[in-house]
């Protein structure tokens, strides 16, 4: 179903897709697409990688032209620090009043490029609202961001490709290492691509969501 926001309660800060558990034991998924997605984009993805699992997808509420996104850059691959921090704190809320209404536990972020960044500015400031994440093709969302031991053993999977013509050398690992120094079990995944996803992000989602369940 999609939700289209009458009021000002948190669950309506985001348009969303939300499909019900089918198989019992599986962690709900919240499912954040890329630049130009919507609430729909990847809910094939979800489906796949973990077949049952309850769905939760937002679409971004920021439009760069007519693309949806999570939050503002200034250009490519230079984000609005600010604009990070307000767009996660709000889907932070959305998230909390989405498990109070349909009954689920906390989710595990499976997201894709600016998705899989705005996942990873919850882990960091926003801790406990995740119970895991899939972060396929991140980079680094904050120069800056307050030191948390918080994250305990919280499982991360960083899928890269290490012909990635958008990512900044070096960022996924610099993430992974801030992750981990935060207390997070992160395990970082290099395979030979670009930035669109491919087989090998299905099947190392699907292996790393399996453990979960």
């Amino acid at each position: 179903m999609s939700v289209v926001a009458k009021d000002t309660s948190a669950l309506n800060l985001h348009i969303h897709r939300f499909e019900p558990a089918k198989t019992p034991g599986r962690p709900p998924l919240l499912v954040l697409h890329g630049t130009g997605g919507d609430e729909t984009d990847l809910i094939g993805l979800g489906r796949a990688v973990a077949p049952g699992a309850a769905l939760l997808s937002p679409r971004g509420n920021v439009l760069e032209g007519a693309a949806p996104r999570f939050f503002r850059r200034l250009a490519e691959g230079v984000l609005d620090q600010d604009d990070v921090r307000r767009r996660a704190a709000d889907l932070a809320a959305f998230v909390s009043a989405a498990r109070e209404k349909y009954g689920i536990a906390a989710p595990v972020a499976l997201g894709f490029s600016n998705g899989a960044n705005i996942a990873a500015a919850l882990l960091q400031l926003h801790p406990g609202t995740l119970s895991g994440a899939v972060l396929l093709r991140v980079m680094v969302p904050l120069d800056s961001a307050p030191p948390t031991q918080k994250l305990d053993r919280t499982p991360v999977l960083i899928v890269s490709g290490d012909a990635d013509p958008i990512m900044p050398p070096g960022d996924p690992e610099k993430l992974a290492a801030v992750l981990a120094a935060a207390g997070a079990d992160v395990t970082h995944r290099t395979i030979p691509a670009g930035h669109g996803l491919t087989q090998s992000d299905l099947a190392l989602a699907a292996a790393f969501l399996a453990r979960l369940a």
